[in-house]
């Protein structure tokens, strides 16, 4: 099988990267592999990581998160500086009946590639979630904070974080919460269709978090690439500040009818997760504490609600 550059989708913002690429991390012109690339943020990598060198970007046919014989293979061929993983199961709901396929791509897989990494020198990148936290907190976590999953998806997730940090490779893992963009299934989208639909929506009021657009994770993923100088380990990358799912689903509804999109507003009401139960729990406080990444790669993030609009302002654009 022969793997070419990827062109990645016609988007048009990326921050100051020009100046800042590191030569040694591209050592012997090897180049930088890319999986999940039709995922929310696999997508927006594509067009992030084209300044720091070749991209070799591949979607599920060509690299089965399920298939380690594959996985090995690819990875042998390719011979990677660096792996960019944004890969996942992420049906929260559903991996609660599905914990060995949540496992296989969220925990194996990772493991996978994170002995590769090993062999190879290389420097893996991989996406985990706030939902390895049990949501008791009062405040934001930080990284060294204590893991308690309650839910598959969770733990699957933590176990793939500790393949990587047992593999000894090289690599920078990236918690982010709340996570939505203008592609795939994400609460935005459901909101806005939703909005078009209903007269009134309800909508969780009492767990909260920072909702983080794709695109955002992108671009401080490779900022951190091109900055990179040996650092290594977990790091939170969220949006600043933090809303509850009704703040959200009230900022997209308000958003949306300034721009005219909606012939009626709908009411948003709150609720509490007891009125709305799903199969998996959820944290009640998903905020993450981001001043390690802020520190370590001179990187500020910026509020959620700025995020927010700017998404939508492209989604305008695109229109």
């Amino acid at each position: 099988m022969t793997f070419k550059k990827h062109a990645g989708p016609p988007q048009v913002f990326l921050g100051p990267l020009g100046g800042e690429r590191r030569a040694a991390a591209f050592s012997e012109g090897r180049p930088i592999l890319l999986t999940g690339i039709n995922g929310q943020v696999g997508w927006e990598l594509q067009r992030t990581l084209q300044p720091l060198g070749t991209v070799i970007a591949l979607d599920r046919a060509r690299f089965n998160m399920t298939d380690p014989d594959q996985i090995r293979a690819v990875l042998r061929e390719v011979n990677p500086a660096i792996i960019v993983n944004p890969a996942a199961y992420t049906a929260v709901d559903k991996a609660e009946s599905e914990a060995d396929l949540a496992t296989a791509i969220n925990a194996t897989a990772p493991g996978i590639l994170a002995e590769a990494a090993k062999q190879r020198d290389a420097l893996l990148i991989h996406y985990s979630t706030d939902y390895v936290f049990d949501g008791s907190n009062p405040i934001p976590y930080v990284e060294s904070d204590p893991v308690c999953p309650i839910n598959t998806y969770g733990r699957s997730k933590l176990a793939g974080e500790q393949a990587i940090q047992a593999s000894g490779c090289r690599h920078l893992i990236f918690r982010t919460s709340w996570v939505y963009g203008l592609r795939g299934q994400n609460f935005l989208r459901t909101m806005l269709r939703l909005a078009k639909e209903r007269d009134e929506l309800r909508i969780v009021a009492d767990q909260t978090g920072a909702p983080t657009w794709s695109r955002m994770i992108a671009e401080t993923t490779a900022l951190a690439i091109a900055r990179h100088a040996g650092q290594q380990g977990i790091y939170h990358l969220a949006a600043a500040g933090a809303t509850s799912w009704h703040g959200f689903a009230s900022a997209i509804v308000e958003d949306a009818a300034e721009r005219g999109w909606l012939e009626k507003v709908p009411a948003v009401r709150r609720i509490a997760s007891a009125d709305f139960p799903t199969p998996a729990r959820r944290p009640a406080n998903s905020r993450l504490n981001c001043d390690r990444l802020q520190h370590d790669f001179a990187l500020r993030q910026p509020d959620w609600a700025e995020e927010l609009r700017l998404c939508l302002d492209s989604a305008l654009s695109i229109q």
